[in-house]
C-alpha cells in the first residue's frame, strides 16, 4: 500500500522537475534568502506520505525557502549528514531525489567501527527501511572512524541540520567532518547548515551543551576546512528565542522539556515556551571553490 501511495506521488513529481529556474546568488552578507520556483519541491512537500507532525513544522523550518536558498535542483547527489529514520529532512529530499533524476545519500552510522552499538546498528537498520521505496536512495558509513565512506569530488551538496551542538563537545571532532564535507563536494558544490543560533560573541564550549552555538564560530570552522561562504538567510529566525532557556534549546517545540535538574516547568511557563516556536537557527550556504 505504501508503495503504491508513494508511486502515485513520485510520477507528478518528475512531471514538474523541469520548472526549475536559477538564479544567481546574494552576497554573503544578505539577509534574506533568493528564491526560485521548483514544481518539483512544492510537491514533494504535499507528499501525502509525510508525516502530519512533520509537515506543521514547515511553519518554523521554512523548508521550500530554505531548499531553494541553498540551490537544490534536479538531477543533484544530495547527501544528509545524520538524518535518522523518518528524518525531516528525509521525508522530502529523498522522493525529491528519486524524482527528478537525482540521488539522496544518508551518511549515518559507523558499522565498521570496532565499538558500533547495538542502538546505532538497530538506528541504521530502521533508516534503511525509511529509504526501502526509493531506489535512488543509499546510505553511507560516517563517523570518527569512517569520516564519510564516499568518494572525492562526488557530491553536489552536503545538508547537516542541528548537528553542531553535538559535535562541539568532542574534541577535534568539527575540523574532522568540516574536512570531509569539501572532500566529498564536487568543484562548486554546496555545504548548506541549519543550526541553533547563539548569541554571537559566545565561547562554543559554553553554549553547545544548550544545543546552540555562534554563528561566526561555525563559518570560521567552514573556511578553515577551505570552504567559501557564499550566503547567509534569516529565513528561520527567531527574535523571540531568548536562548537562556531551562533545558536548553530542548525547552522549545517540538522536545518540550519540561522538567529535569529538580525543576518542573509550570503550565504557565511551559504555555510561554511554546509560544516562542522553534529556535533562532542560522542557515548558511558555502561553496566548495571550483577547481
Amino acid at each position: 500500500m505504501r508503495r503504491a501511495l508513494l508511486a502515485s506521488v513520485l510520477a507528478p513529481l518528475a512531471l514538474t522537475a523541469g520548472s526549475v529556474v536559477a538564479q544567481q546568488a546574494q552576497p554573503p552578507s544578505a539577509m534574506m534568502p533568493e528564491h526560485h520556483e521548483d514544481a518539483a519541491l512544492q510537491a514533494a512537500l504535499a507528499n501525502p506520505t509525510r508525516d502530519d507532525t512533520a509537515k506543521a513544522r514547515d511553519a518554523y523550518r521554512h523548508p521550500y525557502e530554505a531548499l531553494t536558498f541553498w540551490g537544490l535542483a534536479p538531477n543533484m547527489t544530495v547527501m544528509e549528514i545524520e538524518p535518522g529514520a523518518g528524518g525531516w529532512w528525509l521525508e522530502i529530499l529523498a522522493p525529491y531525489a528519486q524524482a527528478t533524476g537525482g540521488r539522496y545519500i544518508a551518511a549515518q552510522g559507523d558499522l565498521g567501527a570496532p565499538e558500533v552499538s547495538d542502538r546505532a546498528r538497530q538506528s541504521r537498520a530502521a533508516l534503511q527501511d525509511s529509504l526501502a521505496a526509493y531506489p535512488s536512495a543509499s546510505i553511507v558509513d560516517f563517523g570518527p572512524r569512517a569520516g564519510i565512506d564516499a568518494p572525492d569530488n562526488s557530491v553536489d551538496m552536503v545538508l547537516t541540520a542541528r548537528m553542531f551542538h553535538n559535535w562541539a563537545r568532542q574534541e577535534g571532532r568539527v575540523d574532522q567532518y568540516m574536512a570531509e564535507f569539501a572532500r566529498v563536494l564536487k568543484p562548486g558544490g554546496v555545504l548548506a547548515i541549519e543550526q541553533h543560533r547563539s548569541q554571537d560573541g559566545l565561547n562554543v564550549a559554553d553554549t553547545a551543551s544548550t544545543g546552540y552555538v555562534p554563528e561566526s564560530w561555525v563559518i570560521q570552522a567552514a573556511q578553515k576546512a577551505g570552504l567559501t561562504l557564499d550566503a547567509r538567510s534569516e529565513v528561520n529566525a527567531n527574535p523571540a528565542d531568548t536562548k537562556d532557556h531551562p533545558f536548553g534549546v530542548w525547552t522549545l517545540p517540538p522536545v518540550r522539556s519540561s522538567e529535569g535538574d529538580g525543576r518542573t516547568l509550570t503550565a504557565e511557563e511551559r504555555a510561554r515556551y511554546d509560544a516562542i516556536g522553534e529556535s533562532d537557527r542560522m542557515t548558511l550556504r558555502f561553496r566548495k571553490p571550483a577547481a
